[in-house]
């Protein structure tokens, strides 16, 4: 498997939905937690993301949760190092098609341009 890398303008992980994530609190400490509700508008998504330019307004600011590293994923998931391609990758096709389809644009962007190429 290709080495996992983010696919611009696509922003699946940027919706946030609660609901579609209910063991947040099994990896995120309770100040992370509320961090992240905060960031939940009502529509489900990020507020800091911009539907137009499909972009995070706050990018370099982002808070560590929503950073895809190799330590993050050990902190948050106890993911070794040696997996975490694997993970990552399996990550976002499981968010890409809960999102946009596993007929998207986005989806296919992943898997031809993106990581899986």
């Amino acid at each position: 498997m290709a080495r996992w890398r983010c696919i611009q303008f696509c922003g699946a992980c940027c919706h946030l939905a609660p609901s579609d994530r209910p063991d947040l609190a099994e990896y995120l400490s309770a100040e992370e937690l509320a961090e992240y509700l905060a960031m939940v508008g009502a529509d489900g998504w990020c507020i800091y993301f911009d539907h137009s330019t499909r972009k995070c307004s706050i990018y370099d600011q982002r808070p560590q949760f929503c950073r895809v590293t190799v330590d993050n994923f050990q902190r948050m998931y106890g993911i070794p190092r040696h997996q975490f391609t694997e993970f990552a990758n399996q990550c976002c096709m499981e968010q890409i098609a809960a999102v946009y389809g596993a007929t998207s644009r986005e989806w296919e962007r992943f898997v031809i341009c993106g990581s899986l190429a």
